[in-house]
Order: C-alpha cells, then structure tokens, then sequence
C-alpha cells in the first residue's frame, strides 16, 4: 500500500467531515474533502483518489447514484467506493447492488479503516495507470442519468426476482420473496394469492397475525375458506396503522395468475409503489413455474382418483415415520381397509359409479384423520393409513368412528342416487423389530377376519408372544 494513499471523503455535515478526515490523516490517509456529491464526483473523474469515502444520502446526489457513475467511466472503475450511513439491511443492499467495496456503518471508525486498508491492498497494481476523464464542461447530473437510481431499482429487483423461479413450491416462493423485500424496504405486510390453484401467502409480524391477515383478505377479496400459508418474523413490522395496501396484478403471458400485495409503514417509502409493479410484473414466471414443479412432483406422488398419496409415495412417508417410532419407541399403529361389495357397485351402477365411491371414500378419509397422520390408496378398492404415536386403543377407536362415517355418509352415483357404501377395517400396531410389510400383513389378516365375520365391522389382530414366551 503506498506510504500515504490519497482518499477523498464526501459528507454533507461539515462537523462531522472534518472529525473524521482529521482521524483519517491520524491513521496516515491523505485526505480531500468535499460536501456534495456531484462536486465529489467531478473531483473523483478529474484525479481518481486510491479510494472514496461517501455517503448513502446526500443532497445532492446519492452514494448509489456516485458509485454507479464512478463504476460505469474508464477512469474510476477501479477506484473503491465505501459507502456510510446508518444500520440496516436496505443499506447494505443498495450499496452491495451499486458495486460499493463495503457499507460501513456511521461510527466504526475501526471497520471504516479496515475496511479501506482493504480495498487499497487489492487495487494496487490496478490503480497505477489511469484514463483522466475530460471534466470540462461536465454536468455530473447528465453522466448520471444514464445511470438512474430508477433504472438500477428496476433491473435489480427484477433479477432478483426471476431468480424465485428455482423456488419448486408455492410455500417457498412465498417465503424467499418475503425475505428478499424485506432487505428493499419496511412493511407491515405483504401477501401473494396464487389463483390456480387457490392459495394466499402472507408474511407479516407475530403480534399482527390476525390483523395482517384480515387485510389481506379484504384488499385482495380472498374468501377466508382460501388455503393460507402464514410466514411470520421481525422482518416485518408490528404498526397497526399505516397506508393503504397497494396491489397490482401477476400475469403470465395473456393471463392473470395472482396478486402480489404490500401493505407499507408510515410514513410510505418513496420507491414501494415501484416496488410492488416491479414484482408482480416479474413474479408470473416463477409462480408459473413453482406451480408446474408442485404439479409434477404430485402426480408422480398422488392417487389420481383419490387424491391421496399412491403407493409408492406411502411407502417412502411410512418408513421415516416408522424410523422416527423405532428410535424414540413410540407407538404406531396401522388401518387396513377394504370397500364392501364394490364389485356389486362396479357391476349393478357402472365403473363411473365405483369411481365416485372411492373418490367418495378417499377425501371422507382425507377430512376424518389428523394432519401427522398418513393415508394412501392401498390399491383397488383398498385403503392403508397410518396413526403416528397411537396405541391400538386409539387406532381401535379411529377406525371405529371412520366406520361410522362411512356407513352414514351421503355419496351418490353418477345419477345422483345414493350408494349405501360401508368397509371392513383390519388394526394392527408396531411390535418389537416389525418392519411395515409384517404390520401391514397383520393388518391385513385382521381386515379379512372382518371381512369374513360379516363385513362392516372393525378386527384388531394382536401382535404373537415371542418363542419361548412363558404362558401366563
């Protein structure tokens, strides 16, 4: 590093300047000072300095605006800019996006010379040589309009926001957007609805739960029935109170796919209404395509029919869920069922009719079991689910009550006929070593015991005493 680098320190607050440059010079800087921004840049232009030392804000023009300039001439490319100013990711963003070496925030005079000692290391050999621009006659104002705060807003965000479409589900995109805007301002809250299908995301703070999500359903007209994705966090406010929500549509090609929505703090950041046009003109293509992903990987998972899980996606659930038993020895326990006299259905009503029923049975199942529980299509008329945590006693008692509801249940034919369904179910849980296939067959053997002793019925199959066991 030469013996005493030249730097040249923008600040608008003469006090302030005049503090730090002298500390500066202390640490063996030679430093120019200045207090405007487009003065500082004619000063840069004419005899590039080892580094610059500028604001984020200033009157006249800002830290962003000086660093894009002095980035985009041949003279100053390869001068560093640090940028100062106050704490704060949005900070950090904007600098980190205009190309400054570092954001330093205001009264770390330690990181401020780190931070210079830095860049002037690694520009030396870069910085011998320079091309002087031509400054006479030089309106700053004009080299920077070709380098608008505006523009680089614009392109920045809708980088970033292409960038979701690796996002692969809905409830991802959601969150990675919500912790990308963010970084670009302060809100109280923001969703994105997804119209097909049907889906709302709201990030908001923990204590404005409730409020955020009442308005976000008003602003965009969301039925409260709408699937909800709730991403909750200090990154966004907890004000009551602000202005309005401001939305503006997501289309993919001709199409309207969602909205995307902010509702600003007080008092309203002056690039928010860019911001929310920004993303929902960029956002279709990566809703779109974490859409097409969540298709995809749901017809290679799901029972068409049904719309439960198929087999092989049962399967791969089941075995972490038994892993998860076996290792803190929980109870599991498995149901086995099998839709009675649906042969009779298929032949006296048709294979339109047998598909209703096991669409019928499939989404009564879907609706009667918790959410940590896991229901499949077995195959044909044969429906598997699995009770985490539960003895036979409770899985006794599930199977019982889903007995009960499919006796009553109201499912009709393709002629709007009632179809008396009912089903035999086999019980079984989890003993010793068991793997899922020797739960599942004892399951199995129960439900034909059930089959067998009159249908419409409910067999537990209790696991066989170990060899050698004594009787008792």
């Amino acid at each position: 590093m030469p013996a005493s680098p030249r730097l040249l320190l923008i600040d608008a607050h003469e006090q302030s300047r005049a503090v730090l440059a002298e500390r500066l010079r202390l640490q063996g800087f030679t430093v120019v000072e200045c207090g405007d921004g487009a003065e500082g840049a004619v000063l840069a232009l004419e005899d590039p300095p080892a580094a610059v030392v500028a604001d984020l804000t200033m009157p006249s023009i800002s830290g962003v605006q000086l660093c894009r300039l002095l980035k985009s001439e041949v003279g100053t490319s390869k001068v560093p800019v640090i940028l100062r100013g106050s704490e704060g990711r949005r900070n950090h963003f904007w600098a980190e996006q205009a190309g400054a070496f570092a954001y330093v925030p205001k009264g770390r005079m330690g990181e401020l010379v780190r931070a210079l000692r830095k860049s002037i290391e690694e520009n030396v050999g870069e910085s011998d040589f320079f091309v002087v621009s031509s400054t006479q006659g030089l309106d700053v104002r004009e080299r920077i309009a070709t380098h608008l705060d505006a523009a680089l807003f614009d392109s920045v965000i809708a980088a970033e926001v292409r960038r979701l479409g690796t996002s692969e589900s809905f409830d991802r995109l959601a969150d990675l957007l919500s912790q990308f805007v963010s970084q670009v301002t302060t809100y109280r809250w923001i969703a994105v609805l997804r119209r097909e299908p049907l889906r709302l995301a709201v990030h908001t703070n923990t204590a404005m739960r409730e409020q955020a999500v009442r308005e976000a359903r008003e602003a965009l007209n969301v039925a409260e029935a709408t699937p909800l994705v709730m991403i909750e966090d200090d990154d966004a406010v907890a004000d009551p109170e602000g202005p309005p929500p401001m939305h503006e549509t997501v289309h993919f090609g001709e199409h309207s796919i969602g909205i995307f929505a902010l509702a600003p703090r007080a008092p309203e950041h002056k690039n928010d209404r860019a911001l929310v046009a920004t993303v929902a003109r960029e956002l279709g293509g990566a809703l779109r395509m974490a859409t097409l992903v969540e298709e995809s990987r749901s017809l290679a998972t799901t029972d068409a029919l049904t719309g439960l899980l198929n087999r092989r996606a049962f399967l791969e659930s089941t075995g972490r869920e038994l892993a998860r038993a076996k290792r803190y020895n929980d109870r599991l326990s498995v149901i086995l069922l099998d839709v009675d006299h649906f042969k009779h259905i298929n032949d006296k009503r048709g294979h339109a009719a047998g598909d209703l029923v096991l669409s019928a049975v499939g989404k009564l199942l879907n609706n009667a079991l918790r959410t940590c529980d896991i229901v499949a299509r077995w195959g044909g008329e044969e429906f598997v689910l699995v009770l985490p945590s539960t003895p036979i006693e409770g899985a006794e008692q599930t199977a019982e009550r889903v007995r009960d509801l499919l006796e009553h249940a109201d499912i009709k034919d393709q002629n709007g006929d009632r179809v008396p369904v009912t089903a035999s179910f086999g019980v079984a849980t989890l003993a010793g070593n068991e793997n899922l296939e020797q739960v599942v067959d004892r399951a199995d053997r129960a439900m034909y015991l059930a089959k067998s002793g009159g249908r419409n019925r409910v067999v537990c199959d209790e696991p066989l005493p170990k060899a050698g066991a004594a009787a008792e």
